[in-house]
């Protein structure tokens, strides 16, 4: 499994979540590894990257096809409950973006 989403040729969109967990965070990688699941049952869904350090500090970056496919990703009921969880039980503070991609490259040796 590759640590970076295979995208298609610009444009699409990506959603920025960054976070902050509190201690402790029970059942929030369980919780994360079931979005991941279910993302990508998603149409419109094109991939993700994710990645935590030791401090809690998390940036997991979703990409899709179009604004609408996001807005139904966002509107999943059992997403929704997933976001809901968090506000209550795991975040200290979170913040998400979503931006289009207009032009994306990469390198690899």
């Amino acid at each position: 499994m590759s640590l970076f989403a295979e995208t298609p040729e610009a444009p699409y969109y990506a959603v920025i979540f960054t976070s902050k967990l509190r201690a402790p965070a029970e059942g929030y990688g369980e919780m994360a590894d079931r979005m991941s699941e279910l993302a990508k049952q998603m149409p419109g869904y094109l991939g993700i990257e994710s990645a935590r350090g030791a401090d809690g500090l998390g940036i997991t970056v979703s990409y899709w096809a179009c604004e609408d496919a996001i807005a139904n990703w966002k509107a999943e009921s059992e997403h929704q409950e997933a976001q809901n969880r968090g506000k209550r039980d795991w975040y200290e503070h979170f913040e998400l973006r979503v931006a289009k991609v207009e032009r994306a490259y990469a390198f690899s040796r």
